[in-house]
């Protein structure tokens, strides 16, 4: 029988027509593949990480039902939500993504836990999908402890509550209002028997925020739940349903931690340690007035960024309006943040700010100051 020649530029050109064949096909097949699964949690501690630097879990802990969670490329929904449980009593479970450390479970990359002190700020974003056939809430969960704990409960537990959905409240009383990161809140104050809980209540529900999670620590700080030596463990979003759930759903969630501060509070030369910065506090005062010019200065060798100036104004004090800051809230425990343009104090050098305000009674200054968390000595 003859054997059959092949030419080796017939070789070639069928070789190369059969390459742009196949290669015409992945790319077809590409094209048309449906997108990475998502994945969906039954198990009751379930977990997955996401966006390679968020954890979504299940966290089902206060029913034996059904609850599964399918976590997305940018969040989680709730797929299933069998059961109810009491609304004068705890939630079902709190399904949420996270940026930290829970219970030995750790995002990847995280910074936390980090000092107080040392956290120049916090930024975090959400947005959230609701429905209305379920009582819950949906809220951020921020984790407070006086050490680097991962294992566990911490001290004190923040509660930012975006929306509520049923006859339910917050742990403990409501002690008041209090502007944060310029939204106005109920504040509820209680414990659960393991923890302190520090709650914040939106009046009315918010989709969606980009905010500074160290706001609200800030906050709980001067409240004296927390101390600027302790650690910011976790920052979480989620929801705590009491009835149902299902379609309740995280669509985005981002959260950073920048540790512009010390995270060594005894440094003699950071800005954070109580040595390292001077307020002057000048005040003209007649019946029922006042105007308070400020002057805050860095003593350390390295710039203060983002500053921002806590301190409390006497009982019966109200702020009216303030120049080169704004001063938050109006009364009580406030912080001056710098205005655009000013938001650096250089090494040795100053910012200052003033405002007005009134008085009741006898008149009296504040006696302390806290610049980006860490006291500052008065001149």
């Amino acid at each position: 029988m003859p054997r059959l020649r092949h030419h080796p530029r017939t070789l070639r050109a069928v070789s190369a027509a059969l390459l742009t064949a196949l290669a015409a096909l992945a790319a077809l097949l590409t094209a048309t593949a449906p997108a990475q699964a998502d994945t969906t949690i039954c198990e009751q501690y379930g977990s997955t990480v996401i966006q390679g630097r968020y954890v979504v879990q299940n966290n089902r802990w206060g029913t034996s039902a059904t609850q599964c969670v399918t976590a997305t490329d940018s969040g989680f929904r709730v797929a299933q939500a069998d059961g109810s449980v009491p609304t004068n009593g705890a939630p079902k479970s709190y399904p949420s993504v996270f940026n930290g450390c829970h219970y030995t479970n750790c995002s990847p990359g995280t910074a936390l836990p980090a000092r107080i002190s040392g956290i120049s700020s916090a930024p975090s974003s959400i947005s959230y999908s609701y429905v209305a056939n379920a009582v819950y809430n949906a809220s951020y969960d921020i984790w407070l402890d006086p050490t680097p704990r991962t294992d566990g409960v911490n001290r004190t537990e923040i509660m930012i509550w975006f929306n509520r959905v049923g006859p339910i409240q917050p742990i403990g009383s409501q002690v008041g209002t209090a502007t944060v990161a310029g939204r106005t809140w109920e504040v509820w104050s209680g414990g659960n028997g393991t923890n302190d809980v520090l709650s914040f209540v939106a009046p009315s529900a918010i989709s969606s925020w980009s905010f500074d999670v160290m706001d609200f620590v800030r906050a709980t700080v001067a409240r004296g739940m927390a101390g600027n030596d302790w650690y910011l463990t976790s920052v979480q979003a989620g929801f705590e349903p009491w009835q149902n759930g299902a379609g309740l759903a995280v669509n985005s969630f981002s959260s950073t931690v920048n540790t512009g501060g010390s995270q060594n509070p005894g440094d003699p030369t950071d800005p954070g340690t109580p040595a390292a910065c001077t307020v002057s506090y000048a005040t003209n005062v007649w019946p029922g007035g006042f105007t308070a010019n400020v002057t805050v200065t860095n003593n350390g060798s390295a710039p203060v960024d983002g500053w921002r100036l806590a301190f409390a104004l006497p009982n019966g004090q109200s702020v009216v309006h303030a120049w080169n800051a704004s001063v938050t809230p109006s009364s009580g425990a406030v912080t001056a943040t710098a205005s655009a343009g000013s938001t650096r104090i250089a090494a040795g050098g100053s910012q200052s700010f003033g405002f007005q305000g009134t008085y009741s009674g006898s008149f009296a200054q504040p006696d302390a100051f806290q610049l980006n968390g860490t006291a500052c000595r008065t001149a």
